[in-house]
């Protein structure tokens, strides 16, 4: 499978924010958290949490990621990539809903490793890098590439929208022609 410059560089920032996570989670779990995270309760809760965390980030990602492969792309077009703006499905009440689903990504592998430090620490400010790359390089990318008809989106539709109903949208795969919704 042939990826672009930009994809593989996401996936190496991906490789690079949960590898490094884990392991900066680790060395301030020897430090700072020994106790917490030497605690069978907390690593059996902390798993399962995390276990349903990233169930629902790969839910989310297939849904949005069927819905860009399905409307994104018109002739051949690397994968991963679009060449279309996608505004139905969970597009169409926030532009981005699989980056929503992915902020969540690191904090449900540090649940699962129980790492206290990753938790409380490294997960939380990976999602601030993540929301900072999102306002910057991913609107900008799309600016260029849509131009006016993504300014125009970007006016309608918010980049993230907690609205139940719009939530509801991130988990429903999208209807093949005359088809009802598959529930989530």
């Amino acid at each position: 499978m042939a990826l672009t410059p930009a994809v593989r560089l996401r996936i190496g920032l991906w490789v690079l924010f949960l590898g490094g996570g884990a392991l900066a989670g680790g060395w301030l779990d020897r430090r700072l958290f020994a106790a917490w995270a030497a605690s069978p309760l907390f690593h059996w809760a902390s798993g399962f949490l995390g276990l349903m965390v990233m169930a629902g980030v790969f839910r989310v990602s297939r849904v949005t990621g069927r819905t860009l492969a399905r409307y994104g792309r018109a002739g051949t077009v690397p994968r991963l990539e679009t060449n279309r703006l996608v505004t139905r499905g969970p597009y169409a009440c926030m532009r981005h809903p699989m980056h929503f689903a992915l902020l969540f990504m690191p904090l449900g592998l540090a649940l699962i490793l129980g790492s206290p430090g990753f938790i409380l620490l490294i997960a939380p400010v990976e999602a601030l890098v993540m929301l900072a790359l999102i306002f910057t390089l991913e609107e900008r990318e799309a600016l260029s590439k849509f131009g006016e008809a993504y300014a125009a989106y970007r006016r309608r539709v918010p980049a993230f929208a907690l609205r139940p109903s719009c939530l509801r949208r991130l988990w429903q795969e999208e209807p093949a022609h005359g088809q009802p919704p598959t529930p989530g």
